[in-house]
């Protein structure tokens, strides 16, 4: 993900930070958080807080996390 403000690939609206989550990561077993960033539209989208640089993933549990 780039610096700035990440924009939401799904409508191209901002996104704010919704916290994180801690979880273990299958590929190398570290057990790490992933950061939640929603938009106004309700999607959420979540990345690997310690790979900023990575690109968004869809958040597969959106019912837990948006209000």
């Amino acid at each position: 993900m780039p610096t700035g403000e990440p924009i939401c690939p799904t409508c191209g609206q901002a996104l704010t930070g919704g916290g994180l989550v801690l979880m273990d990561r299958e590929e190398d077993g570290k057990r790490t958080c992933r950061a939640l960033w929603k938009c106004e539209e309700r999607h959420l989208w979540w990345v690997w807080a310690d790979r900023p640089a990575s690109a968004l993933d869809p958040c597969p549990d959106t019912e837990l996390f948006v209000d």
